[in-house]
C-alpha cells in the first residue's frame, strides 16, 4: 500500500509541475491575446494573422525571463522520480 501511496504522491506534484511550468507562457499568451482581440474589435481589423508575432515574442520573452525557474522545477522533480526508483529498489532488494 505504501507503494501506491508513493505513487499517487508523485502523480499530485506531476501535475503540479506541470501546472506551474506551464502557467506562466499560457497566461502570458492569454493577455495577449485578449489586449489584441479588443484592439482588432475596436479598430475592425480581422487580420489572423496579426495576433502571431506579439504572442511569439511574449512567449518567448516569458521563456527568457521565467526558463530556468521552469527548468528548475522539472530537474527537481526528475531527481525525485530517480530517487525514490533507487530508494524503491533498495527496499525491494532487503526484503527478498
Amino acid at each position: 500500500m505504501d507503494d501506491i501511496s508513493a505513487l499517487l504522491a508523485l502523480a499530485d506534484r506531476m501535475l503540479w509541475v506541470t501546472a506551474l511550468v506551464a502557467a506562466p507562457v499560457l497566461l502570458a499568451s492569454l493577455a495577449v491575446g485578449l489586449v489584441i482581440g479588443v484592439v482588432q474589435a475596436a479598430t475592425s481589423v480581422n487580420e489572423q494573422t496579426l495576433t502571431f508575432v506579439p504572442k511569439l515574442a511574449v512567449i518567448a520573452l516569458v521563456l527568457v525571463l521565467l526558463g530556468s525557474s521552469m527548468m528548475t522545477l522539472i530537474a527537481d522533480y526528475t531527481q525525485d522520480i530517480f530517487a525514490q526508483i533507487a530508494a524503491s529498489g533498495q527496499q525491494t532488494q532487503a526484503s527478498n
